[in-house]
């Protein structure tokens, strides 16, 4: 074992939450342990506080916590798709005044592009950046937002020019989730759980250097991020005490009494397949990231990947659980857990993109298959003849 995997086993095995949960409270307090022990941002350049270690050291990490159920599902947004960002197209200022609270956990993001009308084509969005001055002014509304309900800061991709066509005509900006202005209310899914927002931007006031990029080439920006979506959506290492992954599928099935049916074995085996070549293909994907090897589109091969096997592990959960995945116990947590897990899954071949979205960019930006063909590409988004209504 190195120095530095002895090390995270060590500091894990002291500082690690032992029952799973926490407050959000207690989830910033262990994400800023974290930082100071030298285990957030790992790969991150050193000089916006990450740790400028190589992804040998992030991989032996991520393999190590697996055993655990840190707390950091606040932060995933800002660690995976925000926080990256910024690194790619953000000013040297915007870096230095929000990576270092980002890896530390003092402040949380969120990403804002999906609205009612603009899901998988998000370039259709009418959430209206308009100038004041040298800032600017938002109005619109944003749907499926995670973690907006604790977040301080977004990422949000609003329209700026009606006048160019709908790819050409948006701005990211950071906006401030607690400025004046912005009302955040919950969306409750079939877990029970309320993960998702809806999100309100009445008169919200921007600072003209919140702009991510540059003005009205807010599709670059959409691209990159999405890119670190697929590929943080895609590649994430679920802890082993996942309810749907292997070890805690096989659990179930011992107590079940069935573990020794072929039927069910063969499941098993065929889930065990899966789920280890998925975990093969992040790892490739996560070296190939940090030897500077662009990901691109390929990222959706990863999203993709981990939403089919995400269902196909609770169809074989279904199988090996047999009574107890029913319905929901309260009275027990182990079958409580599954359940959730069970009615959860669909949910990730929808966030970030829907499979069928996927494929559609593999077969065209990975692939190289003919687009389908596209009568609105160059017109003025205000030209066209649905989705705009508050454009002019």
């Amino acid at each position: 074992m190195s120095d530095f995997a002895a090390r995270a086993a060590g500091w894990l095995s002291a500082h690690a939450p032992t029952d799973g949960s926490a407050e959000l409270a207690d989830a910033k307090r262990f994400q800023a342990e974290l930082y100071d022990a030298g285990f957030a941002g790992i790969t991150w350049p050193t000089q916006y506080g990450g740790q400028g270690l190589s992804m040998t050291e992030q991989l032996t990490f991520s393999g190590i916590a697996q055993k655990y159920d840190l707390p950091t599902y606040p932060f995933i947004i800002g660690m995976g798709m925000c926080g990256p960002t910024l690194l790619d197209l953000g000013t040297d200022e915007q870096k230095t005044r929000y990576i270092k609270p980002l890896l530390r956990g003092e402040e949380i993001w969120c990403q804002l592009f999906s609205e009612p009308g603009a899901g998988s084509d998000v370039a259709s969005l009418q959430a209206r950046a308009v100038r004041d001055g040298d800032d600017w002014v938002l109005n619109g509304q944003k749907v499926w937002t995670t973690n907006a309900q604790f977040a301080d800061f977004g990422a949000v991709l609003a329209r700026t020019d009606v006048d160019k066509p709908k790819h050409s005509g948006l701005t990211m900006f950071v906006v401030d989730m607690h400025a004046p202005g912005v009302n955040v209310r919950p969306l409750r899914v079939m877990t029970g759980n309320a993960p998702f927002n809806e999100v309100f931007f009445t008169d919200v006031h921007i600072p003209g250097d919140a702009v991510i990029g540059t003005v009205n080439d807010g599709w670059r920006a959409a691209v990159t991020m999405l890119g670190h979506e697929r590929v943080s959506i895609g590649t994430s290492m679920a802890p082993r005490s996942d309810p749907l992954a292997f070890g805690s599928l096989l659990e179930s099935a011992r107590r079940a009494g069935n573990s020794t049916d072929p039927a069910v074995r063969a499941k098993l085996t065929e889930l065990y397949v899966r789920q280890q070549e998925l975990r093969l293909l992040t790892v490739r994907m996560r070296q190939e990231a940090f030897a500077g090897k662009p990901i691109g589109a390929r990222g959706s091969v990863a999203k993709l990947v981990g939403a089919v096997v995400a269902n196909h592990s609770a169809d074989v959960a279904g199988s090996v659980a047999g009574p107890d995945a029913v319905g929901w116990l309260p009275d027990d947590q182990a079958a409580a857990e599954l359940t959730t897990g069970i009615v959860g899954a669909p949910g990730i071949g929808i966030a970030g993109g829907t499979n069928e979205i996927q494929r559609n960019i593999i077969g065209e930006r990975v692939l190289g298959l003919p687009k389908e063909p596209q009568v609105d590409r160059d017109v003025p988004f205000r030209d066209l003849k649905v989705g705009t209504q508050r454009t002019n």
